[in-house]
């Protein structure tokens, strides 16, 4: 597995990490200990960066994670970071990101993951509003200060987003949406995270699973699988389903990726988080699993051989041919 410093929390991270939404809620039912069996081959497969939230399952993901992360003998702690998000508990409004409730929810997940110092907890993307917010900042830092989190971060929709938390003094990292059927983040905010030592974050690396090309026009999900019910924004964001693209133009383009995936020798899912993690400017990427055959394969993503200049321009033209049209000036 190679690791990369994570921004500016000088920490190292693994480059394949794992996103835990799917242990809390919104991916159909997984149980607590299929959730355990998760987190521990992650580890054991050399994974040392897990992301979570606070409104994962209202706490649930946070607090497996946490039960699991207090298994550990003091060593195997010391070797993960655990990031969580925070802002989602109340109304998106920017009135609400007020330093009272960031030392709330801070100190809900402090209790949830059984930390004393949150390693990395980054906004969980709020209205734009609140990235152009002084008093954000001075709050976040405070926290700092006080020893309730080490390094905070943001979690953005958009790259106009991106771009304004990058340009704060302190903001360590900044996850965001980023695989091969989203390529916006590659023409500004990589480069403008490269120059400022802020760590990138990629999240729905496998556009919510379309990347693994196991997709058909008439393949079915739980009724409380977001991909059933947020498949055009009804939710949240639709940028977070399927990375916003449509569901029947998705499943064809990802054919075509898994043809390139086969002539590079890889299976579909190993070859997307491979290609996420080698560009320039990404710390660490973080899909999903369900259970410890995927979270193994995931993994093994971070040992690949570089996929080459060649690999990225058929992304590139991929990408083009399909979707640039449709979400490019999106997010």
């Amino acid at each position: 597995m190679d690791h990369r410093t994570l921004g500016r929390t000088g920490r190292t991270v693994s480059v394949i990490g794992l996103g835990t939404w799917q242990l809390g809620a919104d991916w159909g039912d997984v149980s607590e200990s299929d959730a355990r069996a998760v987190l521990e081959a992650s580890r054991q497969a050399g994974v040392t960066f897990f992301d979570t939230a606070d409104v994962y399952g209202d706490g649930r993901s946070e607090s497996i994670v946490g039960a699991w992360r207090a298994s550990l003998s003091d060593a195997e702690r010391a070797a993960i970071t655990v990031a969580t998000k925070m802002g989602r508990r109340a109304p998106l409004l920017p009135e609400n990101y007020t330093a009272e409730n960031f030392r709330a929810w801070t100190d809900r997940s402090r209790a949830n993951l059984r930390m004393d110092t949150l390693d990395l907890v980054q906004l969980h993307c709020p209205p734009s509003a609140v990235y152009r917010s002084d008093a954000v900042y001075d709050a976040l830092d405070a926290l700092v200060d006080s020893g309730a989190i080490a390094a905070y971060g943001v979690s953005v929709e958009t790259a106009d987003e991106a771009l304004t938390a990058i340009a704060r003094p302190h903001v360590a990292t900044v996850q965001i949406v980023l695989n091969a059927f989203r390529l916006k983040p590659l023409d500004e905010v990589l480069p403008a995270a490269q120059d400022a030592g802020v760590g990138i974050i990629a999240r729905i690396p496998l556009a919510s699973g379309l990347l693994t090309g196991r997709y058909r026009h008439d393949t079915a999900f739980a009724p409380d699988d977001h991909r059933t019910y947020n498949r055009t924004g009804e939710a949240f964001d639709r940028g977070e389903t399927f990375s916003g693209v449509d569901f029947d133009d998705g499943v064809e383009a990802a054919q075509e990726f898994s043809a390139l995936a086969e002539r590079a020798g890889l299976a579909p899912a190993q070859a997307a988080l491979a290609w996420v993690a080698q560009l320039p400017g990404v710390s660490t990427v973080i899909p999903g699993a369900r259970n410890p055959a995927q979270a193994e394969a995931n993994a093994a993503a971070g040992s690949v051989a570089p996929l080459g200049d060649a690999f990225t321009a058929s992304v590139r033209e991929l990408y083009d041919r399909r979707f640039r049209a449709a979400i490019h000036g999106s997010w």
